[in-house]
């Protein structure tokens, strides 16, 4: 069966229909709507509600136009309307300036409004006041708001267009790096090998595009942050709702069990005959024979899964699949990876994944729908209490991979079980060891961009550094990872890296939680859930008795894949 596109309609009916249009037009007047308010000293609340709208409308439009081109790189259609979206981003980011700037002006009656009819809003109000402190003027705001979008985000727009685009001969077909890097989960060792080969060398083809991108986004990263009173790491943290003590007990933790995933690592190149991993064996598979699931298949077994936790969530997951909310096809000109966005207007959500008829392939669709299902308990709330930072995005997902793998592993043979626990173990060292070694690499690039801008062979070689002191001994590193991930390339969202370490852990924690709580986790689990856009990450986690600031937790986390990798070694020992 061919596999499914996603189906747009219900959100606008063309990137250049009527009511694609109509929604840019009520944006801006919605703007101006707001900006009267303000001069009419409206009260704090119907300046608030009518702010949200113009929220709502900018995010559906900006999804949508994004979502476009996501599948599309090369459509000129597509990018046209992105940029007429990008140009209306200056308006609203112009209205937020105005708003936080009010709401300062007014801050005695806004922290009353905190504890009487704005009472739900308490804790988002305080973090706009917080902002506030680190503003410059709205002129300023507006010019940096404009030299962003012409500047950074366009350098995020050809790292991309450069992955998605660019090809080299392999095998005499023509090949992305997405498609390369797919042949990294072949069994063939060859084959991963000389794929990996032809992506380097594609890479270093366009090395000097991709260190300016790099330069251009981290330099004005800089200067922004500079601007505001933030370094790049403690804006992040702010950004993620998190403190210092929370990140410092998750990377001390990570950094601690670092011989835990390398134990694992040399187990799998033990298993498949070699002294030491490469980076393209990292990926391969360890049985010969990988069960492959269609997408029907797939489907059957997540809605099983799913059903089999709440109604809710299978109910959710059924609408997803019935009414073309997916994208699983893997075809040139679209993005590689996987992910779920949110359309507030029309209250749905879709997904993106690239289907490879694996586990992994199954898992990553679970994953995605767990986004989904997320953003289906928070988008009836208005746009400012269902905001939620990128480290209690990761729950939903993580969670929903975990059910998936459960059910898995109780139907599973032996010879299924190792594979199924190999997968897991190869996924978790990704947000565990990959992104540690990110975390490194993009603390160390801010560190040196700070004093020069940073030649690609500069930029290869703290990328290699870093993989050393995470992965420990691989045959052969990946030195242009930097210019594969695209996470790399954005200004407004330093360090997109801890946030999927935290997710993973955080969520196998609030798994742990499951069998504590019993009958009343389900109803606890999807109340946290809607508290994840309107509370500090450490008071969403006290919901189910979590306490992220302390390394017990991260380390009981950990504790669960250690049981994994002991299940790994026993059983691959028994082979």
């Amino acid at each position: 069966m061919a596999l499914p596109h996603w189906d747009l309609n219900e959100i606008y009916t063309g990137c250049d229909s009527d009511d694609f249009n109509q929604a840019l037009q009520n944006c801006q007047e919605d703007c101006t709507r707001v900006k009267a308010l303000i001069e009419d000293n409206a009260s704090i609340n119907e300046i608030i509600k009518t702010w949200e709208k113009v929220l709502d409308t900018y995010e559906t439009l900006d999804a949508y136009t994004s979502v476009l081109l996501s599948v599309e790189t090369n459509n000129s259609d597509y990018m046209l309307a992105l940029n007429r979206v990008s140009k209306l981003s200056l308006t609203v980011n112009n209205l937020e300036v105005i708003v936080i700037n009010y709401l300062a002006q007014k801050k005695e009656e806004v922290l009353n409004a905190c504890d009487n009819e704005l009472s739900e809003y308490s804790f988002v109000l305080k973090e706009l006041l917080e902002k506030h402190s680190h503003m410059a003027s709205a002129e300023v705001e507006a010019i940096a708001a404009d030299l962003n979008r012409s500047g950074t985000e366009a350098f995020s727009r050809l790292q991309e267009a450069l992955i998605s685009r660019t090809t080299i001969d392999y095998r005499g077909e023509e090949k992305t790096v997405t498609e390369l890097r797919n042949l990294a989960f072949d069994k063939d060792r060859e084959v991963r090998k000389e794929a990996f080969n032809k992506e380097v060398e594609l890479l270093k083809k366009n090395e000097i595009a991709y260190s300016a991108a790099i330069n251009g986004v981290k330099g004005a990263t800089i200067a922004l942050d500079d601007l505001h009173l933030y370094e790049p790491l403690n804006r992040s943290l702010i950004q993620s709702r998190i403190n210092e003590k929370i990140i410092d007990a998750l990377i001390s933790t990570l950094e601690k069990n670092l011989p835990l995933f390398r134990k694992y690592l040399n187990k799998k190149a033990q298993m498949l005959n070699l002294d030491h991993l490469a980076f393209y064996d990292i990926f391969a598979p360890i049985s010969e024979d990988v069960k492959r699931y269609e997408f029907e298949d797939a489907k059957a077994f997540i809605l099983d899964k799913f059903y089999g936790f709440s109604k809710e969530m299978g109910d959710f997951a059924s609408k997803a699949f019935e009414n073309n909310w997916i994208d699983a096809e893997p075809r040139k000109n679209k993005v590689g990876g996987a992910y779920d966005v949110a359309f507030p207007d029309a209250g749905v959500s879709r997904v993106l994944c690239n289907f490879d008829y694996s586990y992994n392939g199954l898992s990553t669709l679970a994953h995605e729908l767990g986004h989904a299902y997320h953003d289906s308990v928070v988008l009836p709330k208005s746009h400012l209490l269902r905001s939620y930072p990128m480290t209690l995005a990761e729950t939903a997902s993580i969670f929903s991979e975990t059910i998936v793998l459960q059910g898995a592993l109780e139907k599973a043979s032996e010879e299924e079980k190792i594979s199924l626990v190999e997968t897991f173990l190869q996924d978790t060292t990704q947000v565990c060891v990959d992104i540690l070694c990110r975390f490194y690499f993009e603390r160390e690039v801010f560190k040196k961009r700070r004093e020069s801008e940073l030649s690609s062979e500069e930029l290869c070689q703290i990328m290699v550094e870093s993989q050393k002191k995470t992965y420990g001994t691989l045959s052969e590193y990946h030195p242009y990872m930097w210019a594969v991930k695209g996470h790399y390339y954005s200004s407004d969202f330093s360090f997109y890296n801890y946030p999927y370490a935290f997710g993973q852990l955080f969520a196998l924690g609030v798994f742990a939680q499951k069998k504590k709580l019993g009958d009343t986790f389900v109803s606890k689990y999807r109340n946290m859930l809607e508290h994840t856009g309107k509370d500090s990450a450490k008071n969403v986690a006290a919901l189910l008795d979590c306490d992220i600031e302390s390394e017990e937790f991260w380390q009981s986390s950990i504790d669960i894949v250690a049981s994994y990798v002991e299940e790994f070694m026993n059983a691959s020992n028994n082979k």
